[in-house]
């Protein structure tokens, strides 16, 4: 079956689900997007929707930020998240992109004037990397995280994933996985696509929205489960040396999920594989998406 997207409203085939040359996001990078997880449950039957109540209040807050606009109300998009998953009728583990952006109009920086279009498209997605399980090969990115003051992190805007592009590229060109950014200060802040977490002694540790991070919904779950065993979680400002004498290292992401880290710019993390309390929140967040414990079935929206 072909997929569908749908778009301000209407659904049309994946083929013809095109945009206008003279867009205002293909050129300026005006755009509001989500990245949002499903995982089938082949044992229930059912296809779960991981907190999608946070990724819509997410992006509903960042459309405001950049001045757009939608005709739904949030629980209405919400619906609309879930009819495009059940319309596709993919009972496979998805991921689902929906995208608010300014239309097309004349050549000029200045989107008023312009529609407020919209899309909600669905595709399969197993792993986000390929060695997550043996673990991943990160280096520290000469391309400084972008800042609040220049272009927000904290909201999903496209043009500013230019900034995770760039230090994407050139980590994978160089023969890692992924690259972890610093601040304009030098602090840790983020992977390219993924919050960070270090234990030291037992304690989890991440930095904070200040550094200039995404305020992860994944990083928020992660939280959550780390609080409901008893470990002390503390957010605080990160040396980059803290990151090689990390007894553990790990990403959390809705694509990446969560994603021990091996080794720093070729120093080895700990033993060199996956820890014990990486693996310990990496099997507890499983469980919980997939719906198999439910003391979170708050977080999951069934499908079907």
């Amino acid at each position: 079956m072909s997929r569908k997207v749908l778009m301000n409203g209407a659904y049309v085939a994946w083929d013809h689900a095109t945009v206008h040359i003279s867009t205002h996001a293909l050129h300026y990078g005006t755009a509001v997007f989500e990245g949002i997880r499903a995982y089938y449950n082949d044992g229930k039957g059912q296809s779960f929707i991981v907190r999608l109540t946070e990724h819509v209040e997410r992006l509903y807050r960042n459309i405001r930020v950049l001045r757009l606009t939608l005709p739904l109300a949030k629980q209405e998009f919400a619906d609309a998240v879930i009819d495009v998953v059940r319309e596709n009728a993919l009972k496979e583990d998805v991921y689902i992109r929906p995208i608010v952006y300014w239309g097309a109009g004349t050549v000029g920086l200045y989107p008023y004037g312009r529609a407020n279009d919209y899309a909600i498209y669905v595709e399969p997605m197993g792993k986000y990397f390929d060695d997550i399980d043996a673990g991943l090969k990160v280096c520290v990115s000469s391309w400084a995280r972008l800042s609040d003051n220049a272009l927000p992190p904290r909201g999903k805007f496209a043009g500013a994933y230019v900034n995770s592009v760039l230090a994407k590229v050139e980590a994978v060109q160089d023969g890692y996985d992924e690259a972890i950014l610093l601040t304009k200060d030098g602090f840790v802040s983020e992977g390219s696509g993924e919050n960070v977490f270090l234990v030291r002694n037992g304690t989890v540790l991440t930095p904070p929205v200040s550094d200039d991070i995404l305020e992860g919904i994944t990083r928020d779950a992660i939280i959550t489960l780390c609080a409901d065993r008893s470990y002390d979680v503390r957010e605080r400002r990160i040396g980059r040396s803290e990151l090689y004498t990390a007894d553990e290292l790990f990403f959390t992401g809705t694509a990446g999920e969560v994603a021990p880290i091996t080794s720093v710019d070729g120093i080895i993390i700990g033993d060199g594989g996956a820890g014990t309390i990486t693996q310990e929140l990496k099997e507890a967040y499983f469980n919980a998406a997939r719906g198999n414990d439910s003391r979170y079935k708050r977080w999951l929206t069934p499908v079907f």
